[in-house]
């Protein structure tokens, strides 16, 4: 989803991939290093489509800053990274006390703010502001995490150093070239928001045709 150019899972796939897992005895296994923590309106963005991977890898906003991943699993599973062979699921520096409780009082931070239930409202102001230019063919958006698509990939190729002279940080989508990509921190205020919006509305506008 993130840099496939934000294309959600059509419906009922993820629900039938689920099911086919366990019927085959497959793991399931979701990558939630740049969809976790609340950016797609979700803590996580599998709750969205009511399923539960057997293996869930985070990082990224995981670590409130600080470099820091996590692969989650049952005991059951972690049962079996004990053997075959000894300690072979392990790492030189995980598990650093620093980067630990920095995600522990990012996490504290992010339960008790209401940026969660904000997510979709600000989600709506970026599209709605944006779609109506016309050189957006689209917007995709999953929460925060959103694809501005443009009618020419050559469009996509000029507007980042247009963005930036803006004032706004954006950047491309590794196996989508016609889209940038809108990511800010949850914490952004809708009056940030809007300012924001109106910044890559002047941006476009200078893109040469």
């Amino acid at each position: 989803m993130a840099e496939g150019g934000v294309f959600a899972p059509i419906g009922g796939y993820l629900s039938a991939l689920r099911e086919r897992c366990y019927q085959t005895g497959t793991l399931l296994i979701l990558d939630e290093i740049q969809t976790a923590f609340g950016r797609t309106g979700q803590m996580f963005a599998h709750q969205k489509y009511g399923i539960v991977p057997d293996i869930l890898t985070l990082a990224k906003a995981l670590g409130g800053g600080m470099p820091l991943g996590a692969l989650v699993a049952s005991s059951e599973l972690m049962e079996n990274w004990k053997s075959d062979p000894v300690l072979g699921h392990i790492t030189t520096f995980g598990g650093h006390p620093v980067s630990c409780a920095a995600a522990l009082a990012s996490l504290k931070l992010l339960l008790n703010e209401s940026w969660l239930g904000e997510v979709y409202e600000k989600s709506a102001i970026f599209a709605n502001t944006l779609k109506a230019h016309p050189l957006v063919k689209e917007i995709r958006a999953e929460g925060l995490l959103i694809a501005v698509d443009l009618k020419n990939e050559d469009y996509a190729q000029q507007i980042l150093p247009l963005l930036l002279e803006e004032g706004v940080l954006s950047d491309w989508f590794l196996f989508y070239p016609g889209a940038f990509r809108i990511a800010p921190p949850l914490p952004i205020t809708v009056n940030e928001v809007k300012m924001a919006s109106e910044a890559i509305l002047r941006a476009l506008d200078r893109i040469k045709l």
